[in-house]
């Protein structure tokens, strides 16, 4: 299972690759010699959706460590009150 775990990050991280392109097309302006401004908005929401879509399928270990410790908050406000 870890050789699927090592892809699937590969893969988000190349997702987070390509948001992270488009938001500095955006930020820099250049996307207007590229796209006209609604191709560059379904593509840039298609970015951002793809990249959230594989840290879902694939969270990174920090991603564990962070929810599990959120979890761990959660649980003891609950039994403290």
């Amino acid at each position: 299972m870890q050789v699927f775990d090592e892809v699937a990050l590969k893969w988000r991280a190349l997702a987070d690759k390509r948001r992270a392109y488009f938001i500095e097309l955006y930020e820099s302006g250049r996307w207007r010699h590229y796209y006209s401004e609604q191709q560059f908005t379904e593509r840039l929401r298609e970015a951002i959706w793809l990249s959230r879509r594989w840290a879902e399928i694939a969270p990174s270990p920090a991603d564990e460590v962070f929810a599990e410790q959120v979890q761990t908050a959660i649980d003891a406000h609950r039994t403290a009150a």
